[in-house]
């Protein structure tokens, strides 16, 4: 991804289809990291929560072995194969690879690569069950989550930023001591 232009920031009520576009690349994704993979993709983010709107962007968390140097090149190259799009300047490109599809002003996915069990692998899992577990956390992070729309309509950095506290909040619930997300799924 050569440059990395952004799509505006806007919520859209939940929609069923959201896990079915999962779930089929999900099955993809079984198939392309094949030789990496340490369990099942998962899916993370809001569109991961039912009732919860959310900016229409599924986020795909692929837990991997290892992301060492060997390992982590075949995979930008089977992934960028497979139609994903890697940011290569991503400042967290030390502990996942960070892609995403179609391109980068119309997104439809997001694909977190990371070694099973990191932290911020766990933190997103967490703070998913979360969210699935209490309707009304969920509630309050919508209602967050649409103040901050209104807000920040363009800059998706100062809408995710918007969250950090919220996030921090139900990870420390949920037995995270020290925030590990700078920034959520979308």
């Amino acid at each position: 991804m050569a440059e990395r232009a952004d799509m505006g920031v806007s919520l859209a009520a939940h929609d069923p289809a959201w896990a079915v576009a999962f779930a089929e690349q999900r099955d993809r994704l079984a198939v392309l990291l094949a030789p990496w993979l340490a369990a099942p993709a998962e899916h993370v983010g809001s569109t991961a929560v039912p009732g919860l709107r959310a900016k229409p962007v599924v986020d795909v968390l692929a837990p991997v072995r290892s992301l060492d140097g060997g390992a982590r090149a075949a995979m930008v190259r089977v992934l960028s194969a497979g139609g994903w799009l890697y940011w290569p300047d991503d400042p967290r490109g030390d502990t996942r690879l960070w892609f995403l599809r179609p391109r980068p002003e119309a997104r439809t996915h997001h694909l977190h690569v990371a070694v099973h069990g990191d932290a911020r692998a766990t933190a997103l899992l967490a703070f998913r069950d979360a969210l699935r577990a209490d309707p009304s956390l969920a509630a309050e992070y919508e209602q967050l989550k649409s103040r901050l729309v209104r807000e920040h309509p363009t800059a998706r950095n100062a809408y995710t930023n918007g969250k950090a506290e919220f996030v921090a909040r139900v990870l420390r619930a949920a037995g995270i001591a020290r925030p590990v997300l700078e920034e959520l799924p979308e």
